[in-house]
């Protein structure tokens, strides 16, 4: 790969982890479609492709040789955090991100030929609840688990940092699709006429488009401006402005809040850390190297998130 600039013209071979995830399927049809060559890192041979990368995070090992040659790395695996935290549970949001990173790192760290970037996800948890203050990537990380687990996963790739390889670590906002996440969950209770904000609304919610997502990954992977932390939002709403335009987007009402209370008797922390805190984002390092949205406003991005459902 050419590592210069943002030219589009050069074709890749392209390494990518999570690749069955919302992004990482989105991420991989993207880079097939423009002719790149994808090895998916996968965990079992069952479902594995010519080509593929076998690795197991949990035991530390992975087929270092097959990596061998690749231009870049995209890491996208992680447990997913959206349901109640026990102890065992944290401990697989936590080891699946930081163990995943740091095998990752200490393994093209070592390579013959390494690849030049690693485009490592990250989250604006890391951030913690900050109530009305704006951050950006020169703000310190907050407090609390996610913000704990976000300092931890971003300083795995220390290894990969010290051998000269590029690393871009993408702090993802909410990301708008129907195919999941959010969105998904929402839809039922929305269209049914009984959805409605989430506690005060009052906490502010980072966002973006799967399609936003997928372009800034691969704007990430071409464009040496971008280093180090990089949110990945095109902004942020209150919950109760996002639910009102998710409404309208439906052309369904909101008039049913969900208390704060029910969210922690059935969550726990994960209510309290992940549905009603919240972070201001702005994505100040995308804003000064100019990068453009497919979806600049939370009612475009709706309207591209419903028509995959």
């Amino acid at each position: 790969m050419s590592d210069v600039g943002t030219s589009s013209t050069a074709t890749m071979r392209v390494a990518v982890s999570g690749s069955s995830g919302l992004i990482g399927a989105a991420l991989v049809e993207r880079l097939r479609r423009e002719g790149h060559t994808v090895a998916r890192l996968v965990r079992s041979s069952r479902g594995a492709a010519a080509g593929d990368v076998a690795w197991d995070p949990e035991a530390g090992t992975i087929d270092a040789a097959a990596l061998e040659g690749m231009d870049a790395v995209v890491h996208l695996a992680g447990e997913n955090v959206g349901t109640r935290w026990t102890d065992e549970k944290k401990r697989r949001i936590r080891d699946s991100r930081v163990n995943g990173t740091r095998l990752l790192a200490e393994t093209i760290s070592r390579l013959a030929r390494p690849p030049r970037v690693l485009v490592q996800a990250s989250a604006t948890g890391i951030y913690g609840d900050r109530g009305d203050e704006v951050v950006d990537e020169a703000s310190a990380p907050g407090t609390g688990f996610l913000a704990d687990v976000g300092r931890d996963w971003e300083g795995a790739s220390g290894h990969a940092e010290s051998a000269g390889i590029r690393v871009v670590k993408l702090r993802f906002g909410v990301v708008l699709t129907a195919k999941g996440g959010a969105v998904e969950r929402l839809m039922l209770p929305f269209k049914m006429g009984v959805g409605g904000r989430i506690g005060s609304g009052r906490q502010w919610m980072p966002w973006i488009s799967l399609e936003d997502a997928v372009e800034v990954i691969v704007r990430a992977l071409r464009d040496e401006r971008l280093r180090g932390p990089v949110n990945a939002v095109v902004g942020s709403v209150r919950n109760e402005d996002f639910t009102e335009a998710f409404a309208r987007a439906l052309h369904r009402p909101a008039l049913f809040p969900v208390p704060g209370f029910g969210l922690r008797a059935v969550f726990g922390q994960m209510a309290d850390e992940a549905l009603l805190a919240g972070q201001r984002v702005e994505p100040t390092r995308l804003r000064e190297i100019g990068h453009v949205f497919h979806h600049p406003t939370l009612d475009t991005a709706l309207a591209a998130a419903l028509r995959q459902s």
